[in-house]
């Protein structure tokens, strides 16, 4: 399929999110697109899907214009999209959501039969294991990434839009989405690519296209190095480097004793964690995805239950706190998962600041929200950390996801703290924002804020912290510098402990079953993320991703 974009512009009211796109898309081509969060990158992908009507321009398949009323009218033209935000229902299945508006009939009731092997052979032809009969509520974000995937490629799909696929995903499953997509390319299949890691356009794009405020400003080369497509995209020099100066730890802010979480299932998913942070300093936590970082944070918010072991700030215990009293308390905390842990949807920006804060002074009186007081924070807050955005009164979903994120950054950094705890601070933003909000965590630690930091991404945990905490199977495994070899972190990251611990050389914890020398460079790979758990939760795997 060749597609074309001719001009085309979509306003709502008098803010102009696209204006006069030209774009060619040739068959078998992976076309990537870079740009900020809010440059209209998704705007411009749901005009191409039929769910928003271009105020004005054209679309051409194969030199033809079209016109999309709805998504089914692009499905039907070979269109297939996986969405930035997911669009699954949650109490069905998997089967039942791939098949949703193509579903499988047989004597006038749904066939199930035939969804369920038609989710299987979809998932196997590209790679992609789903369990189709598992809730998609109960999956964990990864696994829905995939759902979606499969969805898109369920049909006689000829052009597949990825807006921005790898946000959730592991290491390894973004290395196999790579290579599916040049499989698809190699059959000529065409593909856009919209995705915030240099890295990864780098890797898979046969040409690049740069929008910024709503315009095209750039069409460059994949041979261009990093630091050049990032300047493209902001319109300005980018550090891709963390500048600091070292640390100066202070008295312990956050202090973990023992603890052990255990899941939904009775396992420990936190196994007798010990672990410090001190008031100015920033303490990564580096590991497979799934081995108890999830728990551990949700566990120091106190939004699950520590079954034994001690939780204190600054010197007090807040074990058995709820999580109010430990934000009132001086906790930040940056969730993992915006969408469910961070944001209320329906909510304006404004609401979104003050979640945790609204019953405060200044914005509550008498018990009542003041309004005025709240929207005069959110102006602030919009312009302090560059939340693009129509103003605060707009719906925090009809922000991008970037932008969704610094919301979430501007509510926990403008508020008096001791501890935060930053999961995924930088998931899903683009390189401009990642600096800002990096550079904003280096300041909360000079503040002397004690600073907890999770991430996948192995660069972000090696450039940003000042001590390296390593778990595995819910244990920290040793504590190295962010200057320690990567393969020495591999080979904690997947269970062996450092060699002062007299169990140097043998996997710590729960047993494995896997070789870790073999896995090793596997988990600390040159991707510059910090791998995943082999175990796969859609097959019956034992972690949450």
């Amino acid at each position: 399929m060749r597609l074309e974009l001719k001009g085309l512009t979509k306003k709502f009211g008098s803010f102009t999110a696209d204006d006069d796109i030209d774009l060619i898309v040739e068959p078998g081509q992976i076309h990537a697109i870079l740009g900020e969060n809010g440059a209209g990158k998704s705007t411009l992908m749901n005009m191409l899907y039929g769910i928003l009507e271009p105020t004005s321009g054209e679309i051409l398949i194969d030199d033809e214009p079209v016109r999309f009323r709805s998504p089914g009218d692009a499905i039907d033209s070979g269109i297939g999209m996986v969405h930035q935000h997911f669009k699954l229902v949650g109490p069905f299945s998997v089967a039942d959501n791939v098949q949703l508006g193509r579903e499988h009939v047989k004597g006038g009731v749904l066939d199930r039969k035939a969804a369920r092997k038609a989710v299987l052979d979809v998932s196997e032809r590209y790679g992609l294991k789903l369990d189709p009969d598992a809730v998609c509520d109960d999956l964990p974000v990864g696994v829905q990434q995939r759902i979606e995937i499969v969805k898109a490629l369920s049909g006689e799909t000829e052009l597949l839009i990825l807006d921005e696929p790898t946000a959730v995903l592991t290491p390894a499953e973004v290395e196999e989405l790579l290579d599916i997509m040049r499989n698809l390319a190699k059959s000529g299949m065409s593909i856009i690519f919209i995705s915030h890691k240099l890295k990864e356009v780098k890797a898979v794009a046969d040409t690049i296209t740069v929008i910024r405020r709503g315009k095209v400003v750039a069409e460059v080369s994949p041979e261009d190095s990093e630091t050049e497509l990032a300047s493209a995209m902001v319109g300005r020099a980018v550090s891709l480097q963390v500048d600091k100066t070292p640390a100066k730890p202070g008295d312990v802010a956050l202090d973990i004793e023992d603890l052990v979480v255990y899941d939904d299932r009775g396992l420990a998913a936190v196994d007798g964690l010990n672990l410090q942070v001190r008031a100015g300093e920033i303490v990564g936590l580096a590991g497979v995805e799934g081995n108890g970082q999830t728990e551990l944070a949700r566990a120091v918010l106190g939004t699950v239950k520590a079954d034994s072991g001690k939780i204190a700030m600054n010197g007090t215990e807040v074990t058995r706190w709820s999580p109010d009293r430990r934000i009132d308390g001086g906790l930040g905390y940056i969730p993992e998962d915006r969408g469910r842990d961070g944001l209320v949807a329906d909510f304006t920006v404004a609401e979104n600041m003050v979640l945790n804060q609204y019953r405060n002074h200044p914005y509550s009186k008498n018990g009542v929200v003041d309004h005025a007081a709240v929207v005069k924070r959110a102006e602030e807050s919009i312009e302090d950390f560059d939340i693009r955005t129509q103003g605060p009164d707009e719906s925090v979903s009809s922000l991008s996801g970037g932008n969704q994120q610094k919301v979430i950054i501007a509510r926990e950094m403008s508020r008096p703290r001791r501890v935060m705890v930053a999961a995924q601070p930088t998931r899903g933003v683009d390189v401009g924002a990642i600096e800002f909000i990096h550079k904003r965590l280096i300041e909360e630690r000079d503040a002397e804020t004690g600073i907890l930091l999770i991430s996948a991404e192995l660069d972000e945990i090696l450039s940003l912290s000042d001590r390296v905490a390593v778990i595995y199977n819910g244990q920290i495994v040793g504590e190295v510098s962010p200057d320690t070899p990567r393969e020495e972190i591999g080979r904690l990251m997947v269970g062996h402990r450092t060699a002062d611990d007299k169990t140097a050389g043998e996997p710590a914890g729960k047993a494995s079953g896997e070789d870790a020398g073999e896995t090793a460079d596997d988990q600390a790979d040159t991707t510059g993320s910090a791998g995943t758990d082999d175990s796969d939760p859609a097959q019956g795997g034992d972690r949450e991703q």
